[in-house]
């Protein structure tokens, strides 16, 4: 490959580089993240000395003697200064996508590397969280924080979100809900991600911080936005969507000046915490966070949104943090009580440490619980724990959800 004569980068590669091969060009229409992509497969030619259409004749030439897969391997496996673990991992997936969506497959076992993460993920603190959100410079990144932080979205998903995203009036509901079809989230609603729905909730803080950017960036527009309208807009004129690049250096300008290490993928890792803190189930979270439920054909059918967001309220004081207000033990109590009600449900019978909690956090439990043998003559018509995949029969015939244990089973009452 000849050399070229302006260096290539992020931001030149595709006008410079990919666009001179109809391959590489049909490879990224399919892709969201372009620039980055089209790098990672102009280095690995560069390493190979091959172009992309040299690349995709390996496979044709002997497809049984895996040429391409050997090459890649070796890419792999070789000591080179110019690629640490993790850009070998990426390019190694660049350059299998690249195959994939030309149509020429790669083994699945060829290019495997073993990434490992050199530094640990940032650790966030409320504090640290705080001092991002009170610098913002607008009230556009000062939404962002509590936004990121509430919902879990991922930032290829952010780009691309609208207002019609939010649910009807959400502006009045006290844990407003967002519902976000397979086609932004991850895999794009193709294969394994079909039906794949992400449906997630702003906190009081995040919602509160939504409706003053909304209304400070329909001022500088001159107009109300509509529901087709982007959620994250730039904050001068054309007034366009945010960019996936410049998202992200907006956000890591606010950290530099914070002094406070944070990413929008952090914010994921934040509501994933508390998610696992309230004890809930896998399923559920997984639901909020967008990704696919094994098991399940329409994962967001059942159980009801309004059950999910009952449980993402348990986790409310773990997430939210603009206020200095002092913590308090609201979701310890939670957890302290729907251990309480399992034993209860189980027959099991209560120890001393139990009877303190119950006096220490003033729980009330329900007299139905405590004499399960007594109030269910028939059988049928008391409490019953169920699992999630049995909740929705259960509802239909005009059982209500009392709370979710920490096991992620359910407790119902007639």
């Amino acid at each position: 490959m000849r050399d070229m004569k302006e260096k290539l980068a992020r931001r030149n590669v595709i006008e410079l580089w990919a666009s001179k091969y109809s391959e590489v060009v049909r490879w990224l229409t399919k892709l969201q993240k372009k620039e980055d992509s089209a790098l990672r497969l102009y280095h690995f030619c560069q390493w190979a000395k091959m172009t992309p259409t040299e690349l995709l004749a390996l496979k044709e030439k002997d497809p049984s003697a895996m040429a391409a897969e050997k090459l890649l391997d070796d890419f792999c496996g070789a000591d080179l200064a110019d690629f640490t673990n993790a850009t070998k991992y990426n390019t190694a997936i660049a350059v299998k996508s690249f195959f994939k969506h030309n149509y020429r497959d790669l083994a699945k076992a060829s290019g495997v590397v073993t990434y490992q993460k050199a530094t640990p993920y940032n650790a966030l603190s409320k504090e640290g969280l705080r001092k991002l959100w009170s610098l913002a410079l607008n009230p556009r990144d000062r939404a962002l924080i509590p936004f990121v932080t509430s919902t879990g979205i991922a930032k290829e998903t952010l780009v691309n979100l609208l207002w019609g995203h939010l649910e009807p009036d959400w502006e009045t509901k006290d844990l407003p809900c967002i519902n976000i079809g397979s086609e932004l989230l991850k895999g794009h609603g193709r294969g394994k991600y079909q039906n794949v729905r992400q449906i997630t909730f702003l906190t009081p803080e995040a919602k509160r911080d939504l409706v003053v950017y909304r209304d400070w960036i329909q001022d500088k527009i001159g107009r109300n936005l509509t529901l087709q309208d982007h959620v994250w807009l730039l904050t001068s004129k054309p007034y366009t969507p945010l960019s996936y690049q410049m998202l992200g250096n907006q956000v890591n300008i606010l950290s530099h000046k914070a002094k406070v290490p944070f990413s929008l993928h952090d914010g994921r890792r934040w509501i994933n915490t508390a998610l696992e803190q309230i004890g809930l189930s896998i399923n559920w979270a997984k639901k909020i966070r967008g990704r696919k439920v094994r098991g399940e054909d329409a994962p967001y059918s059942q159980p009801a949104i309004e059950q999910l967001r009952a449980k993402f309220r348990e986790a409310v004081p773990l997430l939210e943090f603009t206020s200095e207000k002092p913590a308090t033990d609201l979701e310890k109590r939670a957890r302290i009580s729907e251990e309480i009600m399992s034993k209860l449900m189980a027959g099991e019978a209560l120890s001393e440490d139990n009877r303190r909690d119950i006096r220490l956090y003033d729980i009330r439990l329900r007299e139905s619980s405590k004499r399960r043998s007594t109030v269910c003559a028939d059988g049928n018509h008391c409490q019953r724990i169920v699992s999630e995949e049995e909740l929705a029969r259960f509802l239909s015939e005009g059982w209500k959800v009392v709370s979710t244990l920490p096991s992620g089973k359910i407790v119902i009452d007639s």
